[in-house]
């Protein structure tokens, strides 16, 4: 069965081949971070993950230390001050979220699948959504991770109170489509999402997740 035994040597290939690929970029990364900012290289953070079962996430130190209990705490605003500027840039480039490959080695994630949350961003789904959104493992990329790139963009840009409008908007779009993941997971599903998520990296105003999967629950006029 795809979601239980292929998958995880799908995961297990791609994640060898990519760590083994990006080995040179890790390693001036890592000098930079030791270099710069408060000389951390990780940064490693409980999210839910595979059958809501808690587990550490991997990425490259981007923001200040004990930043969650700063400013907007778990959310992220556009030119957040707490990033530190080495951390703009990887935070920009997505090559923050590449230590996400030891999590897939580690059988904690999966290259596809919805997003690893914090429990209290989790907490805001309705029952329905924290009960299958994470039946198949987390995912470095996926359905969530592409529409929602412009997160930090769309919070920025909230009125009034940042937490009530993830609650409100966010959080329930989010939920729409990782469970629609849920109902269409496959390898040719994957497949196309890792396609996407690299065409989307080089044009980040592109609309083809949407064209290529028509049955998508559409984005709110309100995130346009």
């Amino acid at each position: 069965m795809y979601i239980a035994f292929f998958k995880r040597i799908v995961d297990v290939i791609l994640a060898l081949i990519a760590i083994t690929v990006l080995l040179p970029l890790f390693i001036p990364v890592m000098i930079i971070l030791l270099l710069t900012g408060e000389r951390e290289v990780f940064y490693l953070q409980n999210r839910v993950g595979h059958k809501n079962v808690p587990f550490k996430i991997w990425k490259f130190a981007t923001m200040v230390k004990n930043s969650v209990n700063m400013g907007t705490g778990s959310l992220t605003v556009r030119n957040d001050p707490r990033v530190l500027p080495f951390g703009r840039f990887l935070r920009k480039t997505k090559i923050n979220e590449f230590p996400q490959l030891v999590n897939v080695l580690l059988g904690t994630m999966s290259f596809v699948g919805a997003r690893p949350q914090l429990k209290v961003d989790f907490d805001t789904f309705p029952s329905e959504v924290q009960a299958s959104i994470y039946n198949t493992p987390p995912g470095i990329t996926g359905v969530g991770s592409i529409i929602f790139r412009d997160e930090e963009k769309w919070i920025s840009e909230a009125p009034g109170d940042k937490h009530q409008f993830y609650h409100d908007h966010i959080a329930p779009y989010k939920g729409e489509v990782e469970m629609w993941y849920q109902q269409h997971v496959s390898f040719s599903t994957d497949m196309l999402l890792i396609l996407i998520t690299a065409w989307v990296i080089l044009a980040p105003e592109s609309n083809l997740l949407f064209r290529v999967f028509k049955t998508l629950p559409p984005k709110p006029a309100i995130f346009s």
